[in-house]
């Protein structure tokens, strides 16, 4: 069966990637990114807390909400931001949740190791050195703990592991306007990897 890949917060487009290549629809919403048609993927310019979904047979969903005032690497910084940014991050996981349970397939909300566990403990967490076997040439060797939190019957799929020669080079990357997006980027053997296990046999 084909359907819709649904990527909420998604501007790279590559957990839309596999998806698109075994011939799935795809739509990837975030409220920066360039609008149009790239790589066989739909990107909708819109903001989560007001876009609703077209009515469409979804096969999957994957949201990266924004991670820069909840995750814990920036917790020297939590203080001066106050708890109004905090409250907001939060609604958009909330939002993206909401809007993933709507859809009815299977579905992962990714962040870092964040404050989002005090309120709901993840489900599976990895590292992209984990997955980094999926490619057809062995990459992503390096470590980034991501959490998961998963719903609609999705599968976690096995790991097949490369040594993480690369260390945690998210760490290491420049200050710069690109950083962030850089830093958020899915590993593209976990995408495959996803695919594999939720999508192959849809």
């Amino acid at each position: 069966m084909r359907g819709t890949y649904l990527g909420l917060f998604e501007k790279s487009g590559v957990m839309a990637g596999p998806w698109v290549r075994a011939g799935h629809t795809a739509i990837c919403v975030d409220i920066n990114c360039e609008p149009g048609v790239r790589d066989g993927v739909e990107f909708i310019q819109a903001d989560i807390m007001e876009w609703e979904p077209p009515h469409q047979d979804y096969v999957f969903c994957a949201a990266f909400p924004p991670c820069t005032d909840l995750a814990v690497s920036g917790a020297r910084w939590f203080k001066s931001k106050g708890w109004r940014r905090a409250a907001d991050a939060v609604a958009l996981v909330a939002r993206a949740a909401d809007l993933a349970e709507s859809v009815g397939c299977p579905y992962l909300i990714e962040n870092p190791v964040s404050r989002l566990s005090s309120f709901h403990k993840p489900d599976h967490m990895f590292n992209p050195c984990d997955f980094g076997g999926y490619l057809e040439a062995p990459g992503d060797a390096y470590t980034k703990k991501t959490c998961l939190w998963t719903g609609g019957g999705f599968t976690m799929p096995e790991q097949r592991r490369v040594e993480p020669t690369e260390g945690s080079k998210m760490h290491l990357l420049p200050p710069g306007p690109e950083r962030a997006d850089l830093r958020s980027v899915t590993p593209r053997g976990f995408a495959e990897a996803v695919y594999l296990t939720n999508g192959a046999t849809r």
